[in-house]
């Protein structure tokens, strides 16, 4: 019994890369992010999807609604475990102010053990998101679920996948509205694609 799982990052909000958004309030799509989800939709519609969850972002629910509309799944489910990294006191900063901060530079250049302002480390993501897998593949075996999540929450599960280090998160990409395709089962799980441009 698998479950085949398309680990998905938002779609584009309009200012993506210049600052840290994390958990702030009001980071929605814009044009450029809207067209991505509408193409995310029409490339998952040849998917048969029994289920969609999501982090409970505004970005990422305005990314999973288009996309339930065309793969008729009837009701997005929000899923904390998804949820963005808590940044606490660093959400909203440039990365330029980041830059000279160091327990940020820390974080990036120790995420084995690193903790954000907030208390939350790497480990601590891919134990969230390793879980919500585990417990969304009891009920969907045999079945095709999108989880919409964020670029370093999925960078965690594969990781786990592969067998990486977390701080090996940064070789490679996460981008917005792709698609990350992993397969699980009783025997463990395993990459299809990474990183899929819709």
């Amino acid at each position: 019994m698998t479950t085949t799982f398309f680990l998905i990052r938002h779609a584009a909000h309009d200012n993506v890369g210049s600052y840290l958004a994390g958990r702030m309030d009001g980071i929605c799509l814009g044009a450029a992010g809207q067209a991505q989800a509408l193409h995310l939709a029409r490339r998952m519609a040849r998917e048969p999807l029994a289920a969609i969850c999501s982090s409970p972002r505004e970005r990422t629910l305005e990314t999973a609604k288009p996309m339930a509309i065309a793969c008729a799944v009837d009701k997005i489910a929000i899923c904390q475990e998804l949820d963005e990294i808590d940044f606490g006191a660093w959400s909203g900063k440039t990365f330029d102010e980041l830059n000279g901060d160091a327990a940020w530079r820390m974080w990036n250049s120790q995420r084995q053990s690193a903790r954000t302002p907030s208390g939350e480390t790497m480990q601590d993501v891919q134990q969230r998101v390793v879980a919500v897998m585990e417990t969304v593949r009891q009920t969907a075996q045999n079945q095709c679920v999108a989880l919409i999540s964020h670029a370093d929450v999925i960078k965690a599960a594969v990781c786990k996948v592969l067998g990486l280090q977390l701080g090996d998160c940064f070789r490679f990409d996460i981008e917005p509205a792709s698609i990350t395709t992993i397969v699980y089962g009783d025997w463990g799980s395993k990459l299809i694609r990474l990183n899929e441009n819709a």
